[in-house]
């Protein structure tokens, strides 16, 4: 038996974008999603260096015992282009991507995977995720202190622990699994998996008819909710070539900024991959998809697409999980939405109330506790007055409470200069007791006259 693939990849720019950062790539014995990250310029020359490295694997089939050095020896070449680019130009410094790709050997496949790109396997009616996400949201749903639910809702939802970056080791999952006809495999960027629900996801791979319909309606869905990134989805089935009618896809397809950057160096716009990502009718990386329709995902029980097979035994190979993300440095979030600075903002306005509330306050209460003697506002008599002699900003920071009618003129000059220099008291009736001192002082002054 002869087993091949056919296969569609489609990228799509989504709604809120500028430019596509996703690059994917779908051959004979190759599928990869990469999603890039570092700004427009970063994040797109990051994803076509990863597509464009390991594109080379799918030249000719490699020996099945030897593709997953293979497919690491790619990842770290890939890694290697990465850290020259930076070096040639700096401004590059924060770009990275994520890499998930397959490399089949017959029925044999490798899959690597590093970020948070997604492959799906729907065999039969089982429908499964095949990797692990390198996130942080992901650690904290291992380590059970968040749930699956809570994960699209975390202001860190966005946050990669591994990347290729240039600048660190490379640090993939690898595993090695069997393929069966009828297997439908999906990759995709976060742009899709993160808006479309696994329940749609697997509802539109087993509706379905082919990998092209299949793509192409999971990006219109990924649209419908609102598009907030870009989405790159590449869907392949497993057929027999001897029995299945339609045969397998012949021609490389080469979609999103690893097709855009290819066209920019001048490459024919009339090769074969160019002819096949020209699928939707015009052509491009991000090339018009059909309008968005109104209906609804079907709601019926799972129906088996064309070629794929109910009658598993239960017991057949399945892929082992890859082991769980490590926390790691963060990487470069580029334009993902997810520097969450107003939080900081807002913590600090209420620092800086509280303490000017508390520093008034307590100001306040200070003030209002002293007292003094004085010469009246106009000048001529004695006044108590509650606060400190003094101005802030055009503001007296003491009222007079009393006027004693106490002339100032009829002080000695030792008791007047000290008024004029104000007489401190401890508060209210201790001013009072220094007020009825100076008025004794000034009749016994007047008496001895």
């Amino acid at each position: 038996m002869t087993i091949a693939l056919r296969y569609a990849a489609y990228s799509d720019v989504g709604c809120l974008r500028e430019g596509n950062e996703d690059s994917g790539y779908a051959g004979q014995h190759l599928l990869a999603v990469a999603d890039g990250m570092g700004g427009y310029a970063g994040g797109e020359v990051a994803s076509s260096i990863a597509i464009s490295s390991i594109r080379r694997l799918d030249s000719e089939a490699p020996q099945s015992d030897e593709m997953a050095e293979v497919l690491q020896h790619a990842v770290e070449q890939a890694n290697a282009s990465l850290s020259r680019r930076i070096m040639e130009e700096p401004q590059l410094e924060n770009m990275g991507t994520t890499l998930t790709a397959m490399l089949w050997a017959g029925p044999r496949v490798a899959l690597i995977h590093i970020g948070d790109s997604r492959a799906y396997l729907l065999r039969g009616s089982r429908f499964e995720q095949i990797t692990h996400d390198h996130t942080l949201v992901q650690t904290l749903v291992d380590e059970g202190k968040i749930t699956e639910e809570e994960v699209a809702t975390h202001p860190q939802r966005s946050l990669i622990l591994r990347a290729l970056d240039g600048k660190s080791p490379v640090d993939p999952d690898i595993s090695i699994s069997e393929a069966k006809v009828g297997d439908r495999y999906m990759l995709c960027s976060d742009g899709l998996s993160g808006v479309v629900s696994k329940k749609t996801i697997h509802e539109t791979l087993a509706t379905e008819a082919d990998p092209r319909s299949a793509a192409k309606r999971l990006i219109e869905l990924a649209i419908r909710g609102g598009g907030p990134d870009n989405i790159t989805a590449v869907v392949a089935d497993v057929i027999e070539t001897e029995t299945d009618r339609e045969g397998p896809t012949v021609s490389a397809q080469i979609v999103g900024a690893a097709d855009q950057r290819r066209g920019s160096d001048g490459q024919s716009n009339d090769s074969p991959a160019r002819r096949a990502q020209e699928l939707r009718g015009t052509g491009g990386d991000t090339a018009e998809m059909d309008p968005v329709r109104d209906e609804e995902p079907a709601e019926a029980p799972y129906a088996a697409a064309p070629g794929h097979h109910e009658d598993y035994d239960d017991a057949y190979e399945d892929y082992e999980a890859p082991p769980a993300a490590r926390r790691g440095r963060r990487e470069p979030e580029g334009e993902y939405p997810t520097r969450r600075w107003w939080p900081m903002v807002l913590v600090f306005v209420i620092v800086v109330a509280v303490v000017a509330g508390a520093t008034y306050y307590f100001g306040r209460q200070y003030v209002d506790s002293q007292y003094y003697l004085g010469p009246s506002p106009s000048g001529e008599t004695v006044s108590i007055y509650q606060g400190i002699n003094t101005d802030i900003a055009g503001f007296s920071l003491s009222e007079e409470v009393e006027d004693t009618r106490i002339s100032l003129d009829s002080l000695s000059e030792a008791d007047r200069g000290a008024v004029e220099n104000t007489v401190p008291a401890e508060d209210l009736d201790d001013a009072r007791e220094r007020v009825d001192m100076l008025g004794a002082d000034t009749a016994t002054e007047e008496g001895s006259g």
